[in-house]
């Protein structure tokens, strides 16, 4: 065994995110197993910096993290913005930074310059490749909640934050049953899809490996509304492309595009290419006098931050325990897909 972690939860710079990489009982859990956590004020987390205090954390001012000591790990969600100098630390947090994707390269560079060390949670797998954290049941349900409200012609902008009870009111509201489709549907994005789309009273048609295995293009065409929940770490056939778009006999209007692999190799959603944001979660395409309007927002759970903060703090909390265990499967699994990336896009070993 090694020495108890020091775990340093920062402030997210991204001003809509309100969720917790690590929710106040868990870190009570960690700090009475004698991890040290440190939590920088946050004005905007759903769980206040009162609540991380009482669980036995010190509480020290946002954005602090580039002066912690050297043997923190640092924990977020999202980039932590750029401090500086080159990072030093040991970052957990989601880069998407290992395929490819835009600045990618610039960011691997930066670690590779400083000595720091990027455990991105996409990568922190068991011995199958599974990932063992995630937030993609709470991004599928909020990515169909929100396809379901735009079709209804319900969908108010500026999105916020709200309680899971919040939005199944709206869903449960009466309204039309477009005709839906989910890829990836048995999935942890595909559960939380058909979940929503459940509470809202629509049956859709469900598409995991079998039947995207061979792309029915026409049949997907034919349906209304598309939940793409589909991920993959390498280049594959496109699901819909532009000139699918152009088609006379397609019936589709409205994607919501959970993976959001914009800007990667791994995009199966060519027909678009840049994210949506909460100020405008819908983005407009005009094809053939009949618009496709998608809605692309890459951090959807942050719409539900207690809910989803409560179930990925659960499964990740264990494994922060086992952080400076030497050899511990998961965490060496985690680094070595950052060195792998970081001698692929900056050429260093």
């Amino acid at each position: 065994m090694g020495p108890e972690p020091h775990i340093w939860v920062r402030h997210e710079v991204r001003p809509e995110e309100r969720r917790a990489p690590l929710v106040p009982a868990d870190a009570a859990r960690l700090v009475g197993g004698g991890a040290t956590v440190t939590v920088e004020e946050s004005p905007a987390r759903v769980f206040p910096d009162e609540e991380y205090a009482a669980a036995g954390c010190r509480i020290v001012p946002a954005g602090t993290w580039p002066d912690a000591p050297d043997d923190c790990f640092i924990l977020g969600l999202k980039d932590p913005g750029r401090p500086a100098g080159p990072p030093r630390h040991r970052h957990i947090y989601f880069a998407h930074a290992f395929k490819g994707q835009y600045g990618s390269a610039e960011l691997l560079g930066a670690f590779a310059a400083g000595g720091g060390t990027l455990l991105d949670l996409e990568h922190l797998v068991d011995e199958a490749g599974r990932r063992l954290v995630a937030f993609g049941y709470w991004a599928g349900y909020a990515g169909a909640a929100l396809a379901v409200l735009h079709a209804r012609g319900r969908l108010d902008a500026p999105l916020r934050p709200a309680r899971k009870a919040e939005l199944d009111a709206a869903l449960r509201e009466p309204g039309a049953r477009p005709a839906t489709l989910v890829t990836g549907a048995l999935g942890r994005c595909g559960r939380g899809a058909r979940d929503a789309l459940e509470v809202a009273g629509i049956e859709p048609t469900r598409w995991d490996v079998a039947e995207t295995r061979r792309l029915d293009r026409r049949a997907l065409l034919e349906h209304e509304l598309l939940v793409h929940a589909v991920g993959t770490s390498r280049p594959a056939e496109p699901f819909v492309t532009t000139a699918d778009l152009e088609r006379g006999d397609r019936r589709l209007a409205t994607i919501a595009d959970v993976t959001c692999d914009v800007r990667s190799a791994c995009h199966l959603l060519p027909c678009y290419d840049r994210t949506t944001r909460w100020e405008r979660p819908v983005l407009r395409l005009p094809a053939g006098g009949r618009p496709v309007d998608v809605i692309a927002i890459d951090n959807l759970p942050s719409l539900l931050p207690a809910e989803a903060s409560t179930a990925f703090s659960a499964g990740l909390a264990p494994l922060l325990a086992g952080l400076t265990v030497p050899g511990h499967p998961a965490w060496t699994r985690c680094e070595r897909a950052f060195r792998r990336a970081l001698w692929k896009e900056a050429g260093v070993a």
